[in-house]
């Protein structure tokens, strides 16, 4: 019988790979255009 949390363990990268790759991204270019918008640049 696997232990499933050793078995959720392995699999997290999986999970956890797409969604850095996704949200972190997201959060750069929010946070950017906020920065850029305050500060008026253009």
């Amino acid at each position: 019988m696997v232990n499933p949390g050793i078995h959720f363990m392995t699999n997290l990268p999986s999970f956890f790979v797409p969604f850095v790759g996704l949200i972190l991204p997201a959060i750069a270019m929010a946070s950017l255009s906020l920065h850029i918008q305050k500060n008026k640049i253009f």
